[in-house]
Order: C-alpha cells, then structure tokens, then sequence
C-alpha cells in the first residue's frame, strides 16, 4: 500500500486537532497568574514591563492590551485583589468563633491555635506578593495598607470585641491586639517559610496560650449573656 494509501486509511480521530482557543476568561486569567509570577520573581512593579509578563504568558503584548487597559491595572488585579481576597477570609474566620458552643477558657486557646494556623499558612502562601505590594511602590504600599491591610485588623479587632460583649467582658485594647496577632503570625510565617528546621506546631500552641492569658480574659459559658 502506498504512503498516501496508508494516510487516507488511518482513522479520523488519529489526525491532529487544532487546539482550542482560550475564551476570554481563561485567557484573562492565563495572563493574570503571569503577571503574578514576572511581578515575583522581579520584585519591582516598575522594572516589569508588559513586555517581560508577555514573555511569562507566551503571547503577544498586543494581547494582554486587549484584557487590561494599563500595566498599573494589571498589578491591582494580579496581585492587590488576591491579597484583599486571603485578608477578608481570614476576619471572616474569626467573627463567629463561639457560633457552635460557648467559649471556654480551653476552647479560647484551641480556637486561637487555629486563628494562627489559618493566619501562618495564609500568609506563608502570600508572602511574596505581600512583600511586593507593602515594600515596593510608596503610593501602592499606602494605599493597600490603609485601605485593605489596616481595615481588615480593624474589623478583626471589631469582631472580637462582638465576642467580648457577649460574655460581658471589657475589651479595652482590641485594634492593638489584633495588630499583635497578625504580626506574629507574620513572623512566624516568615519562620516556616524561610526555616527549614521550624517546628510551627509547637510555636502555634506557645503563642496561643501565651495570647490568649495576655490578651484575653478567661471566659466561662454560664456568663455568655446571648
């Protein structure tokens, strides 16, 4: 049989088939995880250039201008919204903390322990995009510190006081031990990522006892008032 004989007997599904055009969403999102990984490993948003996250995203410059109307709405997409997304879910944890049963003076120290847990890992898993938006451009850092970063410790420390009230206790200091807590779990991130020897679990329930005797009072369910 004949080489072309032998093409024209083969069967349909083995011929190539042309590869499936990305729709605009997932293009989109292609050249936002780019864009995360240039802004990364450059550590400067002014020195990546669209250029650079084209050459990360292996397409055209031309084609990121067709998702994204600036390289400045590229960064806020790519790295500034993760970062507000991961902060929201971790105040979002935290605001119902006795919503199942009452706290105890255990169970205050357990759910710390688990706080930090949630708080280590996030911000393990952040740490370079934090790094960047927080130590790179002044006007950036600004304006996600105040508007995102000391807005979610706000509410952090507001919903702890929401607990407080509910077991009749005075809470005198809670925005500065809410800012106490998450600048130790950001150390302690910086530990477990940058440690290879780091023992995470033993530090969680030190710190955890340790907060929880320091910052808060000892609660009992019978003084829960609803």
């Amino acid at each position: 049989m004949s080489e072309s004989a032998t093409r024209a007997a083969k069967p349909a599904d083995d011929a190539p088939r042309p590869r499936r055009r990305l729709t605009a969403q997932a293009r989109k999102s292609s050249i936002l995880a780019a864009a995360r990984r240039a802004f990364t490993e450059t550590g400067d948003m002014n020195g990546t250039t669209i250029k650079v996250i084209a050459e990360h995203s292996g397409i055209s410059e031309g084609v990121i201008y067709r998702h994204f109307e600036s390289k400045d709405q590229l960064f806020f997409e790519a790295v500034v919204e993760p970062l507000k997304e991961a902060v929201d879910q971790l105040v979002a944890a935290t605001a119902d903390i006795d919503r199942d049963e009452p706290l105890t003076p255990e169970r205050q120290v357990t759910t710390m322990a688990g706080l930090y847990k949630q708080l280590i890992s996030t911000l393990a898993e952040i740490l370079p995009l934090l790094g960047l938006v927080l130590f790179g451009d002044p006007e950036v850092a600004r304006r996600f510190y105040r508007e995102n970063f000391a807005v979610a410790m706000d509410r952090l420390a507001e919903a702890w006081r929401e607990v407080e009230d509910r077991y009749g206790f005075p809470f005198e200091s809670p925005d500065i031990s809410a800012r106490a807590v998450m600048g130790i779990a950001l150390i302690l991130a910086l530990e477990s990522r940058h440690r290879g020897k780091f023992d995470r679990d033993r530090a969680v329930a030190l710190i955890s006892e340790g907060t929880v005797k320091g910052f808060f009072p000892a609660m009992e369910p019978a003084g829960r008032q609803g």
